[in-house]
């Protein structure tokens, strides 16, 4: 299936679009704040704007090879976040989200990883899903176990910003489980 870059989501409050290297200011201020970062497996603290906009430019060709979708999450008509579903293969991908601090306890987070999923289980067929987050963050928890993820295992991850290893909490959809 393809689904052309100018693919987007509508919730309620949000709009989800995918990102461009324009988006690259944006997301290296939301990630200047390491309460964001700090929960974040991957990315460096501080940020370096070069690689954020390294980073936006392979969401292209990951969304053209169809191995990830990652929407840039915008309210108030600029980006606040990022939620994604990506390392797809065999009919499985990953959900992550993220916002900027000022969004947390809104429901919007909740709101934009319902979009994404609704798009990876509906649009793209997925019929599995892993998440996670770090034990030290059980809103994000408690947002996967609304959404029918339920807990698999804790498991120590390198988080990069933290530069240590820090629980992390896994879960998983099943969508033949949910029927």
């Amino acid at each position: 299936m393809s689904i052309l870059p100018d693919f987007t989501l509508r919730t309620p409050r949000l709009l989800l679009r995918a990102f461009t290297p324009q988006d690259a200011q944006r997301v290296f201020e939301i990630r200047s704040d390491f309460e964001v970062t700090r929960m974040l497996v991957f990315p460096a603290y501080p940020p370096v704007l070069e690689q954020v906009t390294d980073w936006l430019r392979e969401h292209v060709v990951e969304w053209r090879a169809g191995t990830a979708y990652r929407f840039a999450v915008v309210a108030d008509g600029r980006v606040i976040g990022c939620a994604d579903v990506d390392e797809i293969q065999d009919g499985c991908g990953e959900l992550g989200y993220w916002l900027e601090r000022e969004y947390w306890g809104r429901g919007l987070a909740s709101e934009a990883a319902s979009a994404v999923h609704e798009f990876a289980t509906r649009t793209l067929g997925l019929r599995r899903l892993v998440a996670g987050h770090a034990a030290d963050n059980p809103a994000s928890g408690r947002i996967l176990v609304r959404l029918g993820f339920r807990w698999v295992a804790d498991s120590a991850r390198w988080y990069r910003a933290r530069g240590a290893d820090v629980v992390r909490r896994e879960y998983e959809f099943d969508a033949d489980r949910q029927s």
